[in-house]
């Protein structure tokens, strides 16, 4: 069966990896773009790799998510938005717009919630969902139908992840990623975890005993033999730890039903794109447009459940 590819754009995470990792580009009027540059770079090169038949985009919402309620202290070490980021993030939603993507994102969560929710309401066996991302929290994700299209370094270097790669990198499957943070935390988003467990007594303790839920079980049966200082460390952050874990879990049931043929790729005005490259200078970036496929396929009228 010939598998039809679904993009699906973490684009919060995506610019700011391309704010950060270009230098500063200017338009001839002086607005500064060059996140937006960095952007639609790396979203050319995904459309050429993959040739995907549906795209759809997803945004972080600018307010305090679910998880900050659950603990304050969620993403306190992140500097905010620089402005000089945030006034590039209109021009790449009206660009995605001209390209007929959907734009998603909802109050109170982020966009990998929305990316996690997506695929999961998407169960069709010839639909592969590649999740283009610099964010490693996705990686829960992957399935036989799910891969992770993530940045290595820059925003060159990319690299798919499946479940193999996971598996090569980390020795983790996709549901243990979740308990691996749930022990060992997460310094970027400011997950506790459990203080004084690292990373390879995380991946000792989930291959002897499996999910949080099971070592937190043969804590309690005292099978930790002679690793008292380790049962000791478990039992005093139980609570941390499985509040960790709820932290780092993506919500896969934001109950939004979505029609596939919305997020159907090809059908453009490329007249309006070429002139928007223009005015933004990126002369550089409109031969690759070419490489794009601008007739939608027929019959593509499937439905999300």
């Amino acid at each position: 069966m010939d598998k039809k590819y679904f993009l699906i754009l973490d684009s919060s995470a995506i610019l700011y990896r391309a704010f950060y990792a270009l230098p500063k580009l200017t338009t001839k009027k002086g607005q500064l773009v060059n996140a937006v540059y960095g952007f639609l770079l790396i979203f050319l090169k995904a459309v050429k790799d993959f040739h995907p038949h549906y795209i759809a985009a997803a945004f972080d919402f600018p307010a305090p998510t679910f998880r900050k309620k659950l603990y304050n202290d969620y993403k306190a070490t992140r500097k905010k938005m620089p402005d000089e980021l945030k006034s590039q993030i209109p021009i790449v939603k009206n660009i995605l717009s001209l390209f007929g993507i959907p734009l998603l994102e909802k109050k109170g969560y982020e966009a990998d919630d929305i990316i996690a929710s997506l695929c999961s309401n998407l169960h069709k066996d010839d639909i592969k969902k590649i999740i283009l991302t610099g964010d490693r929290d996705l990686l829960q994700l992957i399935d036989s139908n799910t891969g992770i299209y993530l940045f290595q370094t820059g925003i060159k270097n990319v690299k798919l992840w499946d479940e193999t790669t996971l598996q090569n990198e980390y020795h983790l499957t996709p549901k243990e990623v979740l308990d691996f943070k749930a022990l060992r935390g997460d310094v970027s988003d400011n997950i506790p975890g459990v203080p004084g467990i690292g990373p390879k007594t995380a991946l000792g303790l989930i291959h002897q005993f499996g999910s949080l839920e099971k070592i937190y079980q043969a804590v309690e049966e005292d099978k930790l033999g002679k690793m008292s200082s380790l049962r000791d460390k478990l039992k005093k952050y139980k609570k941390q730890a499985f509040l960790s874990k709820k932290l780092a879990s993506l919500q896969k049931d934001l109950e939004e039903k979505h029609d596939l043929t919305n997020y159907q790729w090809g059908s453009y005005d490329k007249d309006k794109i070429l002139q928007a490259f223009r005015n933004l200078g990126f002369d550089s970036l409109i031969k690759r447009l070419d490489n794009l496929r601008e007739v939608p396929q027929k019959g593509d009228n499937l439905k999300l459940l």
